[in-house]
């Protein structure tokens, strides 16, 4: 055995000390074997690792050097998206005016503790599906369970998470958007969504990591009970503060005139927001229901529908060629959770609702079945079946059910064009991947490059929770 240099021992004792405080934070002590190779690396070398630079061909050497950099690369990128934090692109305008579409953000894994892999073996920067081959970028074994390690904090209520989407676990590949259970729910059972593969593509399970991540705020703790009355969002029988940016859709008529590409900006409405409703065909029939008087028979003053913040309401009521201004009204809204189950809740009007905590336990019956059940059997890996009045978990006859993990309750700020909680309920604890804490660029589709296109008063701003 040659002489192990000091350099050496220098090397090998300050990867052994970040290894070890690593497998510390990890909370698995078995990881302290990959100690024994951290002694070869550094120390005994039995094993040739950096044989190929001894190679005579130049050009070996060469390509073997960019591998050795790219697997290097792939493998930080890999542990700093794993731990740290990832990149988070705002895909849609469900959180407008917080947070914007075009904007991308650090998503910090540290705010509320990173968690251990479900499937430790993917490619990293890719969530589910490798662009250009069109398959999974993860493989299914080994799929370990639930761990989260110690973090900063823990979530609160109004801080904007980013999340796996839990009615994401199944998807048809098609059609992802509604859930799979709006999707039984509107085609008359699942029978038909298996079987129509050119319409609904491929249906598969997701493990929890490899869900499509959300972006909303939390709304909703552990324990609490929500309610929803006339927009106002009740806690515990309490109204909670409103997002200062909070949005809902006005429909808006005019004298005539066509409201501006100035006035719409001075409104801060995107282009993709702008909605000629009066033109529509599919808005039609509406006009009456909504209170506009028509101008000749079919025929309305130009009426647009649009979100609007607070601020941006008190413009347009201001705007000269505004005649009348109306709320999209509460009959407007589609499928709320749970969708298989009949409670006369709407996207406007909704609960009383508790939210699960951990420890806590509720009595099974039919409407807690309704309620509770995607979290008994889905989230929590329980089989639940009812038969002749009686509820079986995991084949044995109970009364009551116990939650293994706490739940959240989401809702985009943009209240009338958010996909939420209200569509596909609880968010699980397990579920959770991290806290936006800076946006690192902005763009603006609706305009040029050097036309405002970067939003640059919005370049490396913290993200708060207001």
């Amino acid at each position: 055995m040659k002489q192990i240099s000091k350099k050496q021992w220098i090397k090998f004792g300050i990867s052994a000390v970040l290894y070890i405080l690593f497998s510390i934070w990890m909370q698995n002590l078995w990881l302290l074997f990959g100690l024994i190779v951290l002694v070869d690396i550094f120390l005994t070398k039995y094993i040739p690792w950096g044989a190929w630079k001894r190679s005579k061909n130049p050009a070996v050497r060469n390509a073997l050097e960019w591998v050795d950099d790219i697997l290097f690369a792939l493998i930080a990128v890999y542990f700093i998206n794993l731990f740290i934090f990832q990149n988070y692109q705002i895909p849609s305008s469900s959180l407008e005016k917080s947070l914007l579409v075009g904007d991308y953000l650090f998503v910090s894994k540290l705010s509320y503790g990173p968690r251990v892999p479900n499937t430790p073996l993917s490619f990293p920067l890719v969530q589910n599906t490798l662009p250009f081959f069109n398959c999974k970028s993860y493989l299914d074994w080994p799929e370990w369970g639930y761990k989260r390690v110690k973090g900063f904090g823990h979530v609160k209520r109004n801080d904007i998470v980013v999340f796996n989407f839990p009615a994401g676990d199944t998807v048809a590949l098609k059609q992802q958007n509604p859930s799979y259970d709006e999707l039984i729910v509107q085609n008359g059972g699942r029978e038909r969504i298996w079987m129509d593969k050119n319409t609904f593509g491929d249906v598969v399970y997701r493990p929890v990591d490899k869900r499509e991540n959300y972006v909303k705020r939390c709304i909703g703790m552990p324990g609490d009970t929500i309610e929803i009355r006339d927009n106002q969002v009740y806690i515990d029988g309490k109204a909670a503060e409103n997002p200062e940016n909070m949005q809902f859709c006005y429909y808006v008529e005019t004298d005539g005139s066509p409201i501006t590409e100035e006035q719409f900006r001075l409104m801060n409405v995107s282009k993709e927001d702008r909605i000629l409703v009066s033109n529509n065909g599919y808005y039609q029939d509406l006009m009456s229901f909504l209170g506009f008087e028509s101008i000749a028979p079919g025929q309305y003053n130009p009426v647009y529908r649009m979100p609007l913040t607070k601020k941006a309401l008190a413009i347009a009521e201001k705007l000269p060629i505004v005649k009348k201004i109306v709320i999209e009204p509460d009959a407007f809204s589609g499928l709320t959770y749970p969708a298989w189950y009949e409670t006369g809740w709407t996207r406007d009007n909704y609960g009383p609702l508790w939210i699960p905590k951990k420890g806590a336990t509720i009595p099974l019956n039919k409407r807690n079945i309704a309620l509770y059940g995607r979290c008994i059997k889905n989230y929590e890996n329980n089989t639940l079946e009812e038969k002749d009045g009686t509820y079986y978990i995991n084949g044995k006859p109970e009364t009551d059910y116990t939650f293994k993990y706490d739940y959240y309750w989401m809702m985009g700020d943009n209240r009338h064009n958010s996909a939420d909680s209200r569509s596909w309920g609880f968010v699980p604890e397990d579920h959770i991947v991290g806290k936006p804490i800076l946006i690192w660029l902005s763009l603006d589709k609706d305009r040029s490059l050097f036309d405002g296109g970067i939003r640059w008063n919005r370049l490396f701003r913290m993200v708060h929770p207001d």
